[in-house]
């Protein structure tokens, strides 16, 4: 029998996290901000088919944890920056 890999997945989404971050702050949030965000999340280990599930239910997918910074960036301009 194959066991699934398990995934850990933010709860809510990190990306949502710092939008909401941003939103409250009022200007955009630092490196540090997002990190000391990240690691204060709540995650909540899934299957990985659970977590595809969660993220094609949700119609985006989330930041990955060990590339925060550099992907926040990219979708804040995607997002904000329009």
């Amino acid at each position: 029998m194959n066991k699934e890999e398990t995934v850990l997945v933010f709860m809510p989404p990190l990306v949502a996290l710092l939008l909401r971050a941003e939103e409250l702050k009022g200007s955009a949030i630092s490196e540090k901000e997002v990190l000391k965000i990240r690691d204060a999340s709540q995650t909540m280990a899934v299957p990985s088919s659970v977590a595809k599930s969660m993220q094609e239910e949700r119609g985006y997918a989330d930041i990955d944890a060990e590339n925060c910074w550099s992907e926040w960036r990219i979708i804040r301009k995607e997002l904000i920056d329009e």
